[in-house]
């Protein structure tokens, strides 16, 4: 008798189900990357950070390379599109939504490839350190590329406050972001763990950087090495108009000199104490080389002390910097700090023919020069400070090299006035306060228009302002000369993360390509 295969039949309904457990992963990709976003500032929500990688992680389990990488680019979506709606604030109608989705897709592009990749190394041993590994790594290259790279939103800035705080003084940014994936990823293995050995490496990675960042707490010193320094922060505010504020940058000046006046009266009547420094923020007026300002100077000399003036500094040739210049009461312009890491399209534009296809507001934006060969710890009357210009604070580089040049406190003066009542300034001022504890450095946080902010070296903020108020601070603040772990190592914690991830990344690929053969190995010598 000879017997004829007939198709199965299709089973009703069946169809209609299949796409239900992708779309539940799509939908718990999406939610894990809004949880992302909530851990940031202004929420002191830092916990949810690693629960929101650990809801990826379950997601994206047991995928293939595109599959990792379409739920990672999801779950980028989620954290990134949230994260940078105040550049809608900075960049109104006339731009449209297309920059904050163009730059959020961008980066959730970057997010997708350490999906595509985890799904390699969750074949090696340990796979959640491998996997962190990877997540961490990848804030390297988005950090410089494309177009000078766009730092913001690194996992170690939902951290200003919490358990894993504290690591930032061993290994800076990159520790603390590795501490975070990995308590997630172990939560999810926890979740999916089967054997007592798989349960016991799961925990172990889920609660071990808990335990180590608690473990180092009592370490961060915060007591005055040399002394102390009382610092006035004067918040002119500014109109609230984005970007049109370029065209008013004389009533930005006039706003600082009103606030100062207003300062010099609490002072001589006794409200406030006298400072020792005084300090302007970022581009509150202009100054130009070898022109004295009658302004600043007989504010400094009213003042009796130094003061650390915020401006554009237009060279002799015509060229533009965005510097600190610290102003003395009898000397005028001494030292000065130029920005070293400059806004794409907002302070330069990069790859200018292209952009000009975009948009025709290109040709009204001209490029500053980044400084260079400036010294990174500013000097005046034995006080030594360091600057980060505003966007500066998202990188490593630049408050380090200011320790380690002799800076005892740090300036992080900024101008948020661009971007309106919008989260940014809250998140920015996170950084600050794990640059705080990274470096062991109180950090003085002088804006245009709000947040204004003295932190401690533990993170701590001991002072702020309000969004769009004139203010000022008077503060005393301590100040240190031992550096940190963190700022003994430099660069290493992102060097030795980004080559395990690569080591990683490599040892996984050929997991996979010898599973793979060995697949179609078994496939090719079964008989049928």
């Amino acid at each position: 008798m000879t017997v004829t295969a007939t198709a199965a039949e299709p089973v009703p309904g069946r169809a209609r189900r299949a796409w239900r457990p992708w779309l539940l992963r799509l939908l718990g990709a999406a939610a894990s990357g809004v949880l992302l976003y909530l851990s940031f500032a202004p929420r002191p929500l830092w916990w949810l950070a690693p629960l929101a990688f650990a809801g990826w992680a379950l997601v994206a389990h047991g995928r293939r390379f595109w599959g990792g990488f379409g739920y990672g680019f999801v779950f980028g979506l989620g954290w990134f599109v949230p994260l940078f709606t105040w550049l809608n604030d900075f960049l109104g109608d006339d731009f449209g939504v297309y920059p904050w989705l163009g730059v959020s897709a961008v980066l959730a592009a970057f997010i997708g490839v350490c999906g595509g990749l985890n799904t390699w190394v969750a074949r090696l041993p340990g796979a959640p350190v491998w996997m962190a590994l990877v997540v961490v790594a990848i804030e390297l290259p988005r950090s410089v590329w494309p177009m000078g790279g766009f730092a913001w939103g690194r996992v170690a800035f939902t951290q200003p406050e919490g358990a894993y705080l504290p690591l930032a003084s061993i290994g800076g940014a990159p520790l603390v972001g590795f501490a975070v994936v990995l308590t997630g990823f172990g939560l999810a293995a926890l979740i999916r763990a089967r054997s007592r050995g798989v349960v016991v490496t799961a925990a172990v990675a889920a609660v071990l950087p808990l335990v180590a960042g608690l473990a180092v707490w009592p370490s961060i010193g915060t007591d005055a090495q040399q002394g102390s320094v009382t610092v006035a922060i004067v918040q002119g505010n500014a109109p609230n108009v984005g970007l049109a504020l370029q065209g008013r940058r004389r009533e930005l000046r006039e706003n600082h000199l009103l606030q100062s006046e207003r300062l010099l009266a609490d002072i001589r009547a006794g409200r406030v104490p006298k400072p020792d420094v005084v300090v302007w923020p970022e581009t509150a007026t202009d100054v130009v080389e070898g022109r004295r300002d009658p302004e600043l100077d007989r504010l400094a000399r009213e003042f009796g002390v130094p003061m650390l003036v915020g401006a554009v500094y237009r060279t002799a040739a015509g060229e533009a910097q965005n510097s600190m210049i610290v102003w003395d009461p009898e000397t005028g312009p001494g030292e000065r700090y130029s920005k070293q890491q400059l806004v794409p399209f907002g302070e330069y534009v990069p790859a200018r023919d292209l952009a000009r296809l975009v948009t025709p507001f290109v040709d009204d934006t001209g490029d500053m020069l980044p400084g260079t060969g400036e010294p990174p710890a500013l000097h005046s009357r034995g006080l030594v400070f360091g600057t980060t210009i505003c966007y500066e604070v998202a990188f490593d580089y630049p408050a380090r090299e200011a320790v380690l040049a002799g800076a005892e406190v740090l300036f992080t003066p900024t101008n948020n006035a661009w971007y309106g009542f919008s989260e940014m300034s809250y998140q920015q001022l996170a950084m600050s306060r794990l640059r705080a504890v990274e470096h062991g450095r109180a950090v003085v946080v002088p804006a245009t228009s709000g947040v204004s902010a003295i932190v401690g070296p533990d993170g701590g903020v001991t002072r702020s302002t309000s969004l769009f108020t004139a203010a000022s601070l008077v503060e005393r603040v301590p100040l240190r000369r031992q550096t940190t772990l963190s700022d003994q190592l430099g660069a290493w914690p992102d060097t030795g993360v980004t080559g395990l991830a690569v080591a990683g990344v490599l040892a996984g690929g050929i997991v996979r390509l010898r599973t793979r053969r060995a697949d179609a190995g078994t496939s090719g010598n079964t008989e049928d």
